[in-house]
């Protein structure tokens, strides 16, 4: 693709760098037998990062290792240069997964509403009913769909009130696993749109794990590919486009 350089996946961590994964191996088990082994990559602040690879190569264990869902068995990962993905708030990340994974006997807006009341943010007593309602506006849904519960709302509405969610500590981080992977074609793009806008407005720094590469090429500035066993990065394209990104990118060479 003419939209493709391949870059040095060992290059120096920039200085601008907000993750940094340095020879990281994880073993469930037996050490001899690691699921990721050596794995360094870097993402740099405000970047949205797609990461593609075989089913069952270890693209969501990375992306739960960088959360701080799981630790390392040897190597580190630091966040902002100093912090490991340990000591980092919960509030610093948002987390959304393939299935929208919401409560189903609370509200739209009771769902939004939970990480507040897990006390994830520092700010989690400021979001009033109308923050929340003008967040659910920003990803797509209506006012009216406050008070509806997830078995009313269609699968794509589900996956935007978990958007919503994983936004509502207003995270430093939005990492995302699969999250278009149920959805139809014409909803899919229209998310991938949604994302990449918000990715952008509120200054994110994202991860995106995905099989689809015109998804990847759509949506990343980078494209990290996954691939071995174990697992490792094998290489790393960046994408490049020198103007906003429409919807008729996709359909470049």
């Amino acid at each position: 693709m003419d939209s493709l350089r391949q870059s040095d996946p060992a290059a120096a961590d920039p200085a601008n760098a907000a993750i940094c994964v340095r020879n990281v191996t994880l073993a469930f088990s037996a050490p001899l037998s690691p699921v990721l082994a050596d794995v360094s990559c870097t993402i740099r602040a405000g970047e949205l990062v797609a990461i593609v690879g075989p089913s069952g190569c270890g693209k969501s264990t990375l992306l739960r290792l960088i959360a701080g869902l799981l630790t390392p068995s040897s190597g580190t990962i630091e966040i902002d240069r100093g912090s490991t993905s340990e000591s980092v708030t919960a509030s610093d990340f948002g987390f959304v997964f393939q299935h929208p994974t919401l409560l189903p006997w609370r509200s739209a807006i009771a769902n939004l509403r939970l990480p507040l009341e897990l006390g994830t943010g520092a700010d989690s007593e400021l979001r009033t009913n109308a923050d929340l309602i003008a967040l659910l506006q920003q990803v797509g849904l209506k006012s009216t769909d406050a008070d509806k519960r997830p078995g009313e709302l269609s699968g794509g509405m589900q996956m935007r009130l978990s958007l919503a969610r994983a936004l509502v500590t207003r995270p430093r981080f939005l990492l995302l696993d699969e999250p278009f992977a149920a959805l139809d074609d014409l909803l899919r793009l229209r998310l991938q749109e949604d994302v990449r806008r918000l990715h952008e407005q509120q200054q994110l720094t994202s991860l995106l794990v995905t099989h689809n590469v015109h998804e990847a090429v759509y949506m990343a500035d980078r494209i990290l590919l996954m691939g071995g066993q174990p697992a490792t990065i094998c290489a790393e394209h960046t994408i490049i486009t020198g103007a906003a990104r429409e919807p008729s990118f996709r359909n470049q060479p």
